[in-house]
């Protein structure tokens, strides 16, 4: 597989279209972001792909729902941005996708959260090897100096959105007068052709809006990673 460095990618001089914070286990991120690249790859847009990290932000949580078993979830996510974070700085943003997508598969379709919890840097080797990335990368899982890196990340998804919401931010036309961000869209499986490109035109809409805050109902249909 093809890697692309980190001076090619500082290079490009082009503002990516919009700006993904994930953390990758959560399954409603996933979802989002393969809407996000079904759509990048119909318009050639650029996506920059950005951490927020559901353990940093909940760090001071204190509730009865936040059990011990939800918390070690939350840092196997983080365990995932550290070695996201790690390519990031060997090898730029696609790198990052590249990552992104081989865990999202792996933790989401393959089921495999318990074993990334349980034992990251294994874990990690086997699932890059598969993809075709440097497996050294997955030693980043316990290396916590990436941590000041993701919470900075997560602290700039949260300036852009508010502090309740969760995972993932998006931020449309970033650096541009009408940027925009949102917590969302979370949807329960991705559109694809022409329904993934409606759906974007009217999120993007709705985010540059001067005045727009929120839209909301209940999740109404089970979780579909195909």
């Amino acid at each position: 597989m093809r890697l692309t460095t980190a001076a090619q990618s500082i290079a490009s001089p082009r503002m990516a279209d919009l700006e993904f914070f994930f953390d990758p286990v959560c399954p409603f991120a996933w979802v989002t972001s393969r809407w996000v690249t079904e759509v990048a790859t119909q318009r050639d847009y650029d996506v920059e792909w950005r951490f927020i990290s559901l353990r940093i932000i909940n760090e001071q949580l204190v509730a009865d729902w936040y059990t011990p078993a939800y918390k070690a979830s939350h840092q196997a996510g983080l365990y995932s941005l550290r070695i996201a974070d790690e390519a990031r700085l060997a090898y730029g943003n696609a790198t990052v996708a590249e990552v992104y997508t081989a865990f999202g598969n792996a933790l989401h379709k393959g089921k495999r959260l318990e074993q990334l919890r349980d034992d990251p840097v294994t874990f990690a080797k086997d699932v890059l090897g598969a993809a075709g990335l440097p497996t050294d990368l997955a030693e980043a899982a316990l290396d916590e100096s990436h941590d000041a890196y993701i919470r900075t990340d997560s602290a700039v998804a949260l300036e852009r959105t508010g502090k309740d919401v969760g995972t993932p931010i998006l931020t449309f036309r970033p650096g541009g007068h009408d940027e925009g961000s949102f917590f969302g869209p979370v949807i329960s499986s991705a559109p694809r052709g022409q329904q993934a490109l409606a759906l974007w035109d009217a999120v993007e809409m709705l985010a540059v809006t001067p005045g727009m805050s929120e839209l909301k109902r209940s999740n109404r249909a089970p979780l579909n990673f195909d």
